[in-house]
């Protein structure tokens, strides 16, 4: 798996937000993260920054955009987490995750359970942007 960095794709990176825990790549219609190795990512800690600042490049509240995982490290998720998510009203068109470990089925079945919207995992980061760049109105 590699970063969008790495990818032909980053010539189209609107902005990209680099934090402590993550880098963050906006696009004009879906949203990349790259969680660094060993966080345990939750609401309170990164995702309440990681909102307001693509809010703030967007000019958007979310509905329209696409989450993109792209999961190159080791990290864990607070699934449960996605319930705050929702109940401070914010909304995604989609949720994606990029992994081609195995083990992480598991994990993407979980956050399933939590995120009230559809999800779909790919096995790397050409063919989940060739899929939101078809124009797809919801991830199925």
């Amino acid at each position: 798996m590699i970063s969008v960095k790495d990818s032909n794709i980053y010539k189209d990176v609107i902005k990209e937000l680099n934090y402590n825990f993550a880098d963050v790549f906006v696009f004009e219609n879906f949203v990349i993260s790259e969680i660094k190795e060993g966080i345990v990512f939750n609401w309170e800690d990164h995702a309440k920054l990681i909102i307001k600042d693509v809010i703030a490049v967007l000019d958007t509240d979310g509905s329209d955009l696409t989450y993109v995982s792209n999961r190159i490290h080791s990290y864990s998720v607070m699934p449960q987490d996605w319930v705050k998510f929702f109940k401070n009203e914010y909304s995604l068109k989609g949720y994606c995750v990029i992994s081609d470990k195995k083990t992480s089925m598991l994990s993407f079945m979980v956050e399933s359970l939590f995120f009230n919207n559809r999800m779909k995992r790919f096995t790397n980061i050409y063919e989940a942007v060739n899929y939101l760049q078809k124009g797809v109105n919801e991830v199925a």
